[in-house]
């Protein structure tokens, strides 16, 4: 029993000296800024493994290794971002000397003005569906893409000489005939300004002379192409909304008249069926 109490005593006396050694030890000036640099090198050291966990998981996304993107390269296609939008340019290579022969059939114009539209073939009569171009000097030019597409169509044709069809977004092409020495083919990409033949006369407007005639269609309906020179492609959806507009409100307009003449007409007949019942009678009696 002494013995168990001894070794009790002994231990107690262990215990407070380990107290007071680690009392002690606190009390060091050095120890608290060692403990304080000590959690902030550990601090730091987490930071930075995690950030460099964060970028090896990025790497194994998006596949970047050196000068390699991805195991099998970038497969995706590039887009463009910073491509221009082109505008309707004048379907020729020198601009400056080129001039309007006979000018789009417009149906909203003047009578004087559709009349000068029009295109005389023999003894029958077309509304001209683009504009006729010549030089000043009536000489042949250089004929050039108006914007860059497709080339669609080529047909060999005597009365319109030679057309060159070129295909746009949204529906739109360009036409070029009464041309020669063709330097495209079916197929073909071209670019704006490339030259793709040279002017050359037609049997059907034989007044023209050595002429280009050029189209715009959208949907297969023809627009004016001097309203759209200088302008992008997308501007004939605006345009060709407008004029849908105007020619309901047209037909609006001529349904109205064409209903109040019936009437008119109507009424007329009426009155007229009732004065022949009267004479009707009148030479009965």
């Amino acid at each position: 029993m002494v013995a168990e109490v001894m070794k009790m005593r002994e231990e107690e006396k262990k215990l407070t000296s380990r107290k007071k050694g680690t009392k002690n030890f606190f009390k060091k000036r050095w120890v608290y800024p060692a403990i304080y640099l000590a959690s902030a090198a550990l601090i730091i050291t987490a930071i930075f493994w995690y950030q460099s966990a964060g970028n090896q998981s990025a790497k194994d996304e998006f596949g970047y290794q050196g000068d390699k993107l991805g195991k099998d390269g970038y497969k995706n296609p590039a887009v463009e971002v910073n491509k221009s939008v082109e505008n309707f340019k004048w379907p020729v290579k020198n601009e400056k000397q080129a001039q309007i022969e006979k000018e789009f059939y417009d149906a909203n114009a003047s009578e004087e003005k559709q009349e000068a539209a029009m295109i005389v073939y023999g003894s029958t009569y077309e509304p001209n569906r683009g504009i006729d171009i010549t030089m000043k000097d009536k000489k042949e030019f250089q004929v050039a893409a108006a914007l860059s597409g497709t080339v669609s169509n080529i047909q060999n044709d005597d009365l319109l000489g030679n057309v060159i069809e070129i295909k746009h977004d949204d529906g739109v092409v360009t036409q070029y005939q009464s041309v020669k020495d063709i330097k495209v083919s079916v197929g073909d990409k071209v670019k704006q300004g490339q030259v793709i033949a040279t002017s050359n006369t037609s049997q059907l407007n034989q007044e023209a002379g050595t002429h280009l005639h050029f189209e715009i269609r959208k949907d297969n309906v023809p627009v004016n192409p001097v309203s759209y020179f200088g302008e992008p492609l997308s501007s004939i959806k605006e345009v060709m909304k407008e004029n849908v507009k105007e020619e309901q409100n047209n037909e609006n307009v001529n349904g109205e008249a064409d209903e109040s003449q019936s009437n008119s007409l109507d009424g007329e007949n009426k009155k007229n069926d009732a004065l022949d019942q009267t004479e009707n009678k009148d030479s009965q009696g």
